[in-house]
């Protein structure tokens, strides 16, 4: 959109009336979402923050989004994504929005929000800690930061408790369009998991499980939905439990696709030894009619909620016990309508019931604007910087955006 201005039409959004502004006026918020992963990678962090922007704008509010991810075509996107934007580019967008959302801590746009004292919100979506659990000076600077921000959501209750400070909750959506009861259902078999591949997400302690149900009589079949380094070794362990013909790899599936992967089975299992932040998956799994069972840990209790059973992290004979229970009690999924208890709690996770939420959050912090004149409209130039109209850039000026 080179040219246009950044003023944007006042037009009332689906989501209800306009939010209102401190000052009690109304209208559209100018956003300024920083995420430094963001499509064209796909992702959980990816997923949400795209999802976000997308209601925002559906909403009727203006959107920018700031990202540290290259893309090599341009973006088929309702609104505008700047990538890896110079400090001085970063400002003028700061100084553009009335609010300043960061999915995910990153100091590298978190800074110059500070600075310029924009009002920010920033969503937690994992722990600020290595992966191992250690707490490097890279966290402990974030967590210092949080105290400067205007405010601070975790996606979960496991996550806020985890963030010094004064930490609230939201929640993370699901792509509510795709996972939804499949209505010509082929049956697949009786356990699936999605996921990577990788040790974290303890696919080993579910055959495991598998192996110690066909020990009790129990023959229950399992598809692994996805990829990752360990698959060698547990079609390794498969073949060794004797279980070779119970267990299906399927490698990765996305979309339309996976949803009818899913609702081809009987129950969703995710037997993770990470502390999850959250688990989206339980929701996809969850609205495409199955019941779930997940290891107790980190946020994935609030996932699940009253919609299936939890085993106790890291063993075998737990999640086989939990299994057992659900493969003799659990129906076959509905084709055309969910339990009403799990469409109850599945309700405010949908797209834009999560949007409505950050946009009352985002309401409440925006900053109070002065009018400007006239002439200093902020606009678009040739070379995709922000500048005030009649200010010129140096021929060599650059950035690397796309629109």
């Amino acid at each position: 959109m080179i040219g246009a201005s950044f003023v944007p039409p006042c037009r009332e959004g689906r989501h209800g009336s306009n939010a209102s502004r401190a000052d009690g006026s109304t209208g559209p918020m100018n956003i300024l979402l920083t995420s430094h992963a963001f499509l064209p990678q796909l992702g959980g962090i990816e997923f949400v923050s795209a999802t976000l922007a997308r209601e925002f704008v559906a909403a009727g509010h203006q959107v920018r989004v700031i990202t540290h991810t290259p893309a090599d075509e341009e973006d088929a996107l309702p609104y505008e994504v700047y990538r890896r934007p110079n400090a001085r580019q970063t400002a003028r967008l700061l100084q553009w929005c009335d609010v300043h959302l960061q999915s995910n801590i990153s100091l590298r746009y978190l800074w110059p929000a500070l600075l310029l004292r924009t009002p920010s919100l920033v969503t937690y979506h994992t722990w600020l800690q290595r992966p191992d659990g250690s707490v490097a000076w890279q966290d402990r600077v974030k967590r210092l930061a949080t105290h400067g921000v205007t405010r601070n959501l975790a996606v979960s209750k496991a996550v806020a408790a985890s963030l010094p400070g004064r930490v609230g909750v939201i929640r993370n959506p699901y792509d509510d369009q795709t996972f939804k009861p499949q209505p010509q259902r082929v049956t697949l078999g009786d356990l699936v998991f999605l996921g990577r591949l990788v040790d974290d997400k303890g696919v080993d302690l579910l055959i495991d499980a598998l192996a110690v149900l066909a020990a009790r009589g129990i023959r229950a079949t399992l598809s692994i939905v996805g990829t990752g380094p360990e698959e060698a070794a547990l079609r390794e362990r498969t073949d060794r439990l004797g279980l070779t013909d119970a267990v299906a790899f399927l490698g990765k599936r996305s979309g339309p696709a996976l949803a009818r992967t899913l609702a081809a089975h009987r129950v969703l299992v995710v037997p993770s030894r990470w502390q999850e932040p959250f688990g989206v998956v339980v929701l996809e799994g969850l609205a495409c009619g199955l019941r779930v069972v997940a290891s107790d840990v980190g946020g994935l209790p609030e996932a699940v909620g009253g919609c299936g059973q939890l085993f106790r992290p890291g063993s075998a004979e737990s999640l086989a016990d939990i299994l057992e229970q659900e493969l003799q009690g659990s129906a076959t999924p509905s084709t055309d309508a969910l339990d009403p208890a799990v469409d109850a709690h599945l309700k405010p996770y949908r797209a834009t019931a999560v949007a409505a939420e950050y946009l009352a959050h985002l309401s409440a912090i925006r900053k109070r604007r002065v009018p400007r004149d006239a002439g200093d409209e902020l606009t678009m130039t040739f070379n995709d910087s922000i500048t005030p109209r009649g200010e010129h850039l140096h021929s060599g000026s650059k950035r690397e955006t796309s629109a």
